[in-house]
Order: structure tokens, then sequence, then C-alpha cells
């Protein structure tokens, strides 16, 4: 039960996410540079990465060859990633700055990140 409701919760914000990486790459460029000129808003977008992530993992650390570790992996993700936006910045601002550079790699994470939120909601609501 935990997995789906899980599911129900990150798979709509994936959906939407990856459709401004596919539509909309120059608006999210633009929010991505003033982003990363702001170290107090990835430090505490890290604290709540990493929050997500625990709760996450802490709720459905499930390791399995199915649909679920993937729910695991994203918890897992998060937890990395809000930690090394906490301990790494200028390794955030490096990278943040090389991939906003480039628009065509945001459209096909777009895709990547939209057809693991619509495998996710066709899971967990249908």
């Amino acid at each position: 039960m935990t997995t789906i409701w899980i599911a129900k919760l990150i798979s709509p914000v994936l959906v939407a996410l990856s459709m401004a990486m596919i539509f909309k790459p120059k608006h999210l460029q633009e929010t991505t540079e003033r982003f990363l000129e702001d170290r107090p808003l990835i430090l505490i977008s890290g604290v709540l990465a990493m929050v997500a992530g625990l709760a996450t993992i802490n709720s459905h650390n499930i390791w399995v060859l199915d649909w679920p570790v993937i729910v695991t992996l994203f918890g897992w993700a998060l937890t990395m990633g809000g930690a090394v936006r906490i301990i790494l910045p200028n390794f955030v601002e490096e990278v943040g700055e090389t991939m906003s550079n480039r628009p065509t790699m945001t459209r096909l994470a777009g895709i990547f990140w939209g057809l693991i939120g619509l495998y996710l909601a066709y899971k967990a609501y249908w």
C-alpha cells in the first residue's frame, strides 16, 4: 500500500516537471540560473530533498525486481541529491551551469522523467 501511495504522490510531479523540461526548456534554464545564484536556496532545497528522500526510504526501502524498486531508487536519489546540495554546493553550481546550457539534454531528461512518471501513475492509479 505504501508503494502505491508514494507513486501517487510523485508521479504527477514527475509528469508536470517533465512537461516543463520538454516544452519550456528555456524557461527552466532561466529558473536554474537564478537558483544557482542563490546559495541559501541550494541549501534549503538540499534539506527538503534529503528529508523527502529519507521519508521515502524509511517507509519504503523495498528491493525487488519489480516496479516498486523505482520508488525506492527515487527515495535514495532524493536523499543523495539533497546531501550533495548541502555538502558540495560548488559542485551543484558547476553541474547545474553545464546542464542549463544544454536544452537538448533538458528535453531528453524530460522525456526520461516523463516516462517514469507516466509508468508510476499507471501502476498507482490503474
